[in-house]
């Protein structure tokens, strides 16, 4: 790219986009580059805008305007009596587009593991724990992975709610073992959600 530091600064940001090497980089900044007022400006403005006015719920975990209400916590203009937990915001728009679920959503934001890399206070499950007593939450679906993370930080979920009087379930047919919940198709998730197994509380 002609030694342009600029240019070779974002080919090294953008190239760490999922899916994104450097050449597909390259591609993407020569047609920004031809397309500066159609496509450069307005995607830098609109990147500026996002950086200062969008961010994580601090209660659910799931995206929010900064001048708003988080419409996942909002309670006014609807009620419901589920919420499902899932580790990322792609987990949640995958299963909001499918159509099969009308509820509250818990994203976490990643997975316990063996490395002690996320750490629990990380995870936001104190705060699924206050909002399940505070919005009279009835069920709530364990939606990880079927990884050992995900099945590890499902239990850890479950172990956190038994003070509560919910009942808690979890995906269970249709979801493969070391599936991700982004990467399922409508019909693989419809069969996860409608065989969902309840999660029998452990007796002391």
């Amino acid at each position: 790219m002609q030694n342009i530091n600029e240019i070779e600064n974002l080919v090294k940001l953008i190239s760490k986009l999922p899916g994104l090497g450097p050449k597909s980089a390259k591609r993407i900044i020569l047609k920004l580059i031809n397309s500066r007022d159609e496509l450069m400006k307005p995607m830098a403005n609109s990147l500026k805008e996002v950086y200062a006015n969008v961010s994580r719920c601090q209660s659910c975990g799931t995206l929010k305007s900064n001048s708003f209400p988080c419409n996942n916590c909002d309670t006014k203009n609807k009620k419901y009596n589920k919420i499902c937990v899932v580790e990322t915001i792609a987990d949640q728009w995958s299963i909001e587009n499918s159509n099969i679920y009308q509820g509250y959503f818990h994203i976490l934001g990643g997975t316990l593991s063996s490395s002690k890399s996320q750490r629990k206070e990380d995870l936001l499950i104190s705060s699924l724990v206050d909002r399940v007593n505070k919005d009279s939450i009835d069920e709530v679906i364990i939606a990880t992975s079927a990884t050992v993370e995900g099945q590890t930080t499902a239990h850890y979920i479950k172990d956190s709610l038994k003070d509560t009087n919910v009942k808690v379930s979890k995906l269970a047919q249709g979801l493969p073992v070391g599936g991700e919940i982004e990467s399922l198709d409508d019909g693989t998730l419809f069969s996860a959600f409608k065989n969902r197994k309840w999660i029998e509380s452990n007796s002391d």
